[in-house]
């Protein structure tokens, strides 16, 4: 059915672009503030969700970030999809978080993770494009005297088809944009799209292609000057002292300065010169409180949680305690998850331009809000006197959401060249040294058997970081921490647990170290899918069970996980022999919202590992561009073996032991399986894309290795074990 979306005046603004003829419109998200009406001399600076040009360009403005996962163009889709306009003419742009905060915060949330970019804001951009095509529909009955019922709009024209009149938008948009909005917009049953859900090409990709995209490295602001920073890399740490003199003299320094306690950055004419010099810089380190802090240490405290007393309870039916302790036989293994960073291929950078009266921040990131607070606080200035420009990112991961010391940094640097635009780049070496870490965990997992094979209790235990606790504690419930749980709880609709077990109870012992925690591509759903996916098959191998057959009975009242389960077991054969030397592995999970599932075959020969071919299953309620849904499937089993197979850091002497990508690998190309992905939205709902998949990576794998070679791995990266 279509949706009926009922509106108030007041949650439109309208801009007329008198000299330009052009149609700015923008409207509230609901339970947001009105946005204040502006005049028609202001209307050229006014950015709002559709823009309509007189040569028919239609400018989509986005509010969420790009970085490759294609959230601009499926936005731009959905926009254009009620626009009913012609999408070879349709371009996009990004409006500003300063505009957005003056004018009442129009376009809603300007961040840009948790797989939410289309799933939270589809409805109010596409009731944007519906507003829109009514106003010029109304525009263009008014002209001709006709019942605007008997205008329809189609590929950026609106016709009368009693006259045989017809008329583009672009010389429709002056008088439409004097048009009183509508109070009621109908938005498009999904099975009538012809632009949404459509395999469209993105519009970024040719820029991108032709070198003509601008990310923050490449930058470049006439009279600008560069900084390289160096931040103590001993957790906890800070600058004892350095001595600016004996690099002063360097060729291109102009300055060397101390940012907040913690770093010391050289400005200088190029970056490379900045880096020179600061490698040459002496500087005494406050190695603080965390020197004797280890991997090993670390390892320890977490094994103590598992095993403590008290924990915060996440998922309980049943009673696990009881039943296991009365069972015949009962299974018992340990699974441990590394720290792992984000290494985004473009390392931290931010440009800024200070002066007493203003702050202006270039920047990737995934938050533009965030940005500009943190730039205001940085600068000293009230937000209205800061402006942040956003720029396409070089990936993000979750590292540029809530982490904006980048930016607080290139804001302390500029204050001290005021007047003068200063971009800071971070070296490889200090991105991997500071990072928020995806966070380490363990978990140990006991089951119970009856006599016929079938799991009657299981308790998890997790032990391990709490993300909340570190980055946003105003999220913790009652000191509960309710991320950990990812795909493990037992109702809602983010992630649920696939599997009904009459007692059941998933609880989490907090161990805080002092490593920085961070929310990855992926956060608690990745080590969540590994231990429950490798535990099940554990259980199925200990009945004597078809690991497939095994989940089944557990999956009958969850139809949507078994769904997508079903659908990678059919499609790489698993009631069929694989060719020889050929093993297989199942897992399955819901998170962002999303159902998914993966099979992978595998072979070991020698010790060697290869990955032959993966088959991944998605049922994210709707579809907005299926290309770009396969794109992020094949994009998430890159992140997801690569993590599986070589993502670790490890601590020594209250430090991370990795800098680069030699010592922190990823996956090569030669490595990469064949990875088919089948697409089943179930309608309904919307989940997300980017990141639930990479969950199903390493347990698919690792019960594949299981099958090949009889070794059960539990803890990552595999390039710590022996598989021969």
């Amino acid at each position: 059915m279509n949706a009926i979306i009922s509106l108030s005046r007041r949650s439109f603004i309208i801009g007329v672009a008198a000299s330009a003829g052009g149609l700015s419109l923008g409207f509230n998200v609901p339970f947001i503030k009105p946005a204040r009406a502006e005049g028609s001399e202001a209307a050229p600076e006014i950015n709002a969700w559709v823009v309509i040009r007189p040569d028919d360009t239609v400018v989509i403005r986005i509010a969420r970030s790009e970085m490759g996962q294609g959230t601009l163009t499926g936005l731009a889709q959905l926009v254009a999809e009620e626009l009913n306009c012609d999408w070879a003419k349709v371009t996009t742009e990004y409006p500003s978080p300063a505009q957005n905060l003056a004018r009442d915060r129009v376009w809603g949330n300007f961040s840009t993770g948790g797989s939410r970019g289309i799933r939270e804001s589809h409805e109010y951009v596409r009731i944007g494009g519906a507003v829109a095509r009514e106003m010029l529909i109304a525009a263009a009955a008014a002209e001709w005297g006709v019942p605007a019922s008997e205008c329809t709009a189609r590929m950026g024209m609106v016709t009368h088809a009693a006259s045989d009149r017809a008329t583009f938008y672009g010389q429709l948009a002056a008088a439409a944009a004097r048009m009183t909005p509508p109070a009621n917009v109908t938005l498009k049953d999904p099975k009538d799209w012809t632009i949404a859900g459509k395999p469209l090409p993105r519009l970024d990709t040719a820029d991108k292609l032709n070198g003509s995209q601008v990310y923050g490295a490449d930058l470049k602001l006439p009279n600008m000057l560069n900084a390289a920073i160096r931040a103590c890399p001993y957790f906890g740490g800070k600058v004892e002292s350095f001595d600016a003199a004996a690099v002063a003299a360097m060729p291109g320094v102009r300055t060397v300065v101390q940012v907040d306690e913690t770093a010391v950055a050289i400005v200088a004419d190029t970056w490379w010169r900045a880096k020179t010099a600061l490698d040459a810089l002496p500087i005494v380190w406050d190695e603080g409180p965390n020197r004797q802090v280890t991997s090993a240490s670390i390892a320890a405290m977490l094994e103590e949680g598992l095993a403590a007393n008290d924990a915060f309870i996440g998922a309980k039916q049943g009673d696990a305690g009881a039943a296991l302790s009365a069972a015949g036989r009962t299974i018992t293994a340990t699974y441990a998850f590394p720290y792992q960073n984000h290494a985004t291929m473009e390392p931290m950078n931010a440009t800024a331009l200070y002066t007493p009266e203003r702050c202006e921040v270039w920047v990737p990131t995934q938050n533009g809000e965030a940005s500009l607070a943190a730039a205001a606080e940085a600068a000293g200035l009230p937000v209205q006197q800061c402006e942040v420009h956003k720029i396409h990112l070089g990936g993000g991961f979750g590292r540029r959401g809530n982490f904006q010391d980048y930016v607080r940094q290139a804001v302390s640097i500029a204050k001290q060249v005021p007047g003068t635009p200063v971009k800071l780049m971070w070296s490889r070496e200090e991105d991997m040294l500071h990072g928020a870490y995806h966070p380490t965990t363990r978990c140990r997992l006991t089951g119970a058997l009856d006599a016929d094979g079938n799991l009657t209790a299981l308790h998890m235990r997790i032990s391990g970081q709490s993300i909340l606790a570190a980055v946003r504690p105003q999220g913790m419930q009652n000191g509960m921490d309710p991320v950990v749980f990812q795909g493990l709880v037992l109702s809602g609709t983010e992630g649920t647990l696939g599997y009904t077990v009459d007692n059941l109870l998933v609880d989490h012992a907090m161990r805080n170290p002092p490593i920085p925690p961070g929310f990855w591509r992926g956060v608690n759903l990745n080590q969540n899918a590994l231990y429950v996916e490798c535990f099940m098959d554990e259980l199925a191998h200990a009945a004597g069970v078809d690991p497939l057959a095994f989940r089944r009975k557990l999956m009958a009242k969850h139809p949507k996980h078994l769904a997508v389960l079903e659908a990678v077991a059919e499609r790489i054969g698993w009631d069929t022999p694989p060719a020889a030397g050929v093993h297989r592995g199942l897992a399955q999970i819901m998170g962002f919202g999303s159902y998914v599932a993966a099979a992978a075959e595998v072979s070991v020969t020698d010790g060697q590992l290869r990955i032959h071919r993966i088959v991944a299953a998605t049922d994210p309620g709707h579809v907005v561009n299926p290309a770009q849904v396969e794109r992020q499937v094949e994009g998430s089993f890159v992140y997801g073996l690569s993590a599986c197979i070589y993502g670790e850091c490890t601590v020594n002497g209250g430090r991370m032991e990795q800098e680069n990508f030699d010592s922190y690998e990823v996956l090569r190309m030669a490595e990469m399986p064949d990875v088919e992905t089948i697409i089943l939205p179930s309608g309904g709902f919307w989940g997300g894309v980017g990141e639930p998949t990479i969950a199903v990576a390493a347990p698919a794998v690792l019960n594949a290795i299981f099958a090949a070679t009889g070794k059960r791995i539990r803890t990552l990266p595999l390039k710590n074990h022996d598989l021969a």
